[in-house]
């Protein structure tokens, strides 16, 4: 349940940030998950290494997480409209301004593999400073494999770089078009 991770190297030195949506999974009873993962990380590099972790204060609008989360339920066998509606629910009750999810494959175990999505909300994938995270997961059924795409629409970005970018790719001559 880890999404994002970190590091920043300095000579020999190490530290890497993993952010998850459960840190008391990666820490491990009194530490001891996070050690051995650290002995085995400086083993590899070869220095040491300092981990810190960071908590996903809410996955539910981290689409990677959302995504991993719907293969998770699709494995268990949980039906996939079901566990695409909930997924969706979830993420506009806590904010999301849109979400859509698109599951791939063979459905239920049809003998041809299909497309299904569901939408809530606007995702606007052509607006440029829309904010919208994108996760990809596969589930790994008795039938085959499941592709799962996840969007989230979290906003629009407005701010000085923005407005500076936008204002400074605008000034170029149109070409073509009958303006």
């Amino acid at each position: 349940a880890s999404h994002d991770k970190h590091l920043h190297r300095i000579y020999r030195r190490s530290h890497i940030t993993v952010h998850t949506a459960r840190p008391g999974l990666v820490i491990g009873k009194k530490g001891e998950d996070i050690d051995a993962l650290r002995r085995e990380v400086s083993r590899m590099m070869g220095g040491p290494v300092h981990i810190s972790i960071e908590e996903i204060r809410k996955p539910e609008l981290d689409a990677q997480l959302v995504a991993e989360s719907i293969a998770q339920q699709l494995e268990r066998r949980i039906m996939f409209r079901r566990a695409m509606k909930r997924a969706v629910q979830n993420s506009m009750r806590l904010g999301a301004e849109g979400i859509k999810v698109n599951i791939s494959g063979r459905l239920n175990g049809a003998e041809i593999a299909r497309n299904e999505w569901y939408r809530e909300g606007r995702v606007p994938l052509h607006t440029l400073r829309a904010d919208i995270d994108y996760g990809t997961a596969e589930a790994e059924t008795t039938y085959g494999i499941i592709g799962i795409k996840v969007w989230i629409f979290r906003g629009e970005i407005y701010g000085d770089e923005a407005l500076l970018e936008s204002k400074s790719g605008k000034k170029g001559k149109k070409s073509g078009g009958r303006n």
